[in-house]
């Protein structure tokens, strides 16, 4: 029930700022609309069709322009950008953290980039130049530079009378970084242990040292199995030679969580992972179409296989009411089997060590559900046509089909990962074709052999 009140209180949002918009009490929709949080706010345009959309955004408060605007779509957030000029552009920019700042420096016109950067300082130049030096989905694309740093050798009161002064801490901060004199990490002081233990006790004496820096070319998605594993709210960045970069914080790996959700349902279809619902039908018709093609492909082949056995099918109406059957009890097999080894390589689950044990175990899976539902579907047939030969060779055609879907649906994924290719987009499309293929083949194969070869 949690899970729906955000969702809930924007739909109603939406149909009230749409009532207000039509009876052209444009102050009150502003009010509405500024008061809710910037992520509120972006998911508020996302479900709006482009000129209400355009309308809505006009009424956003400036400054927090650039806090919607990350936590929109790029489709989404590329079409709005366009519409603002450079100034507005510019002051978008100003209030963001570094991090922040460097997912939204890829999508500014070039003219406005050079402004933004031209106005910053120094020391906020090279924050933002550190973290673009790295992937936009490595540790290092995701840190913030803005840290706070301590020395082992320092009393826990000394600290205290530093972050005083300093008066502020940076976001989500539930631990300092312990370094020494050349910045090199050295573990972390929560804030708790800062909080219970002795004032006179030294920073070495309460800091935790089993928590390792994460490399900064680690990968967004190693990166939220560390945070997964540790239950950690912010974590240290590193380079090679183990001196401190920045940190990352659990609001950057929630994004990453969620991008990667979005990344696998949305790759099944073959869609991008920011597809607008709104965008124009042209721009939707043309991304759409190159798996639509592959898709066709595919059952071309499919069908080509069906040409070569026209004749049998000619010969047994029966044939051409069950073949489809066969095919798709495979592919739905085949589809658990891939879903599974897809899901266990994002979590790192699967490995050369125990690659044989998955094999062996999916298709023993395949084999005893192709067993048991071979005998369900051979009765069937028996019962409808009166043909035992017929029951047998469906029989037969399923429990092969199943095996080999168990097989496809293990090696795929495998092997377009070891060629760099998404499996989680391309893996479906490949599995349907070798199920269907392997489904009619076997399928009106035998029945061309048992039925009718003299």
């Amino acid at each position: 029930m949690a899970d729906a009140a955000p969702e809930r209180r924007t739909s109603n949002t939406l149909q009230r700022i749409g009532e207000i918009l039509q009876s052209g009490t444009m102050q009150e929709a502003r009010r509405l609309l500024n008061a809710l949080h910037p992520a509120e706010i972006a998911h508020l345009l996302e479900s709006m069709p482009p000129a209400q959309r355009e309308l809505v955004w006009e009424l956003v408060d400036p400054e927090y322009d650039g806090e919607v605007l990350l936590h929109l779509g790029d489709d989404v957030r590329q079409s709005l950008i366009e519409g603002m000029d450079a100034q507005e552009l510019i002051q978008a920019t100003e209030g963001l953290d570094v991090d922040d700042l460097a997912d939204l420096v890829q999508d500014l016109p070039e003219t406005v980039l050079k402004e933004t950067l031209k106005g910053m300082d120094k020391q906020r130049l090279q924050r933002l130049e550190a973290v673009l030096l790295y992937p936009e989905d490595s540790a290092g694309g995701l840190m913030d530079t803005d840290t706070v740093t301590v020395r082992a050798d320092v009393s826990l009161d000394v600290v205290l009378r530093y972050l005083r002064l300093r008066g502020a801490l940076p976001d989500a901060t539930d631990t300092l970084i312990v370094v020494n004199r050349y910045d090199r990490y050295l573990g972390l002081l929560p804030l708790s242990a800062l909080l219970i233990n002795d004032p006179d006790h030294t920073v070495a004496e309460v800091m935790a040292q089993d928590i390792d820096g994460i490399p900064a070319q680690a990968s967004a998605r190693e990166v939220a199995k560390i945070f997964e594993d540790r239950d950690l709210v912010s974590a240290a960045v590193i380079d090679e030679q183990g001196k401190l970069l920045g940190r990352i914080t659990i609001d950057d790996v929630v994004d990453v969580i969620r991008e990667e959700a979005d990344h696998s349902v949305m790759g099944r279809a073959g869609l991008s992972d920011d597809e607008d619902i709104f965008a124009p039908v042209l721009l939707s018709s043309r991304r759409r179409a190159v798996w639509l093609g592959i898709n066709l492909a595919t059952a071309f082949l499919a069908a080509g296989v069906i040409g070569l056995f026209e004749g049998t099918i000619e010969k047994s109406v029966e044939l051409a009411v069950l073949m489809p059957i066969v095919a798709s009890m495979g592919g739905i097999a085949g589809s658990q089997t891939l879903t599974l080894v897809v899901r266990g390589l994002a979590l790192d689950q699967v490995a050369h060590g125990n690659l044989r044990w998955i094999f062996r175990k999916e298709v023993a899976v395949g084999a005893l559900n192709g067993m048991l539902w071979a005998l369900v579907v051979a009765l069937i047939a028996i019962v409808w046509f009166g043909n035992y030969k017929i029951g047998g060779i469906i029989a037969l055609a399923m429990m092969l089909n199943l095996a080999v879907a168990a097989l496809v649906g293990v090696g795929i994924p495998l092997v377009l990962r070891r060629l760099r290719i998404d499996p989680a987009i391309a893996g479906g499309v490949i599995l349907t074709t070798f199920t269907d293929v392997i489904g009619y083949a076997s399928f009106l194969g035998l029945a061309t052999l048992l039925l009718f070869t003299v």
